[in-house]
């Protein structure tokens, strides 16, 4: 497991973004390649390129900051056969993980101890046909799912999602807009016109270092 190979983009310490964790201080391990290409993808950078590195070496990596939290991405980390070997060492070094995935890839053989963070494609995407709805029923209370909204077209067809799926009564759920797209205040009302039981984030990483890698 430890010389198990992996194409890594970066590897880094911020504070978490995004999802229940948002504000922790957390290690990314962020792997290239993805294959989806959604509309309003923030990490076009890890499509390609990265350095290969082997689970123990990233695992020293992650050792060396001051945290127990870890968060695994791309791209698209499950692209890589390579991720679930890194979840599982991760797990059993004693770390807290969280897995940031698409959901158009099989969810089923990850580590039952790591947060399965999966980003259910919306219409706004480009990708929603890429969606692979069974992985929503190996869903527990310790995963989340996330729907990021371009527009009021998004939103309609998420809360039809969440309500046709039931979606909450697995997991936490969470509605955010897209970057630049969605003014965060306009889906605040929404939310709150409709009552719905879900939370709302913003990219905290982007409020306090806009675009900027590594954060």
């Amino acid at each position: 497991m430890f010389d198990t190979r992996l194409r890594v983009s970066e590897v880094f310490f911020s504070l978490q973004g995004e999802a229940s964790r948002v504000g922790l201080p957390s290690v990314f391990i962020r792997l290239t390649g993805c294959p989806l290409r959604c509309a309003y993808c923030d990490t076009e950078y890890a499509f390609q390129g990265g350095e290969w590195r082997v689970v123990g070496d990233l695992l020293a990596l992650t050792r060396a900051h001051p945290t127990r939290h870890v968060t695994v991405s791309g791209g698209e980390p499950l692209a890589q056969k390579g991720c679930l070997d890194l979840l599982t060492a991760l797990c059993d070094a004693g770390f807290d993980v969280s897995l940031e995935t698409s959901g158009a890839l099989d969810i089923g053989q990850v580590d039952a101890r790591v947060a399965r963070i999966v980003d259910v494609k919306t219409p706004g995407s480009g990708e929603v046909e890429r969606n692979l709805w069974p992985n929503l029923e190996l869903l527990n209370p310790r995963d989340e799912v996330k729907f990021v909204l371009t527009g009021e077209a998004d939103y309609l067809w998420a809360v039809a999602v969440l309500r046709e799926r039931d979606i909450a009564a697995r997991c936490p759920v969470l509605f955010s807009p897209a970057w630049s797209c969605l003014e965060p205040a306009l889906l605040a009302e929404w939310i709150l016109r409709d009552g719905l039981p879900v939370r709302m984030q913003v990219q905290l990483h982007k409020l306090l270092w806009k675009e900027a890698r590594g954060k």
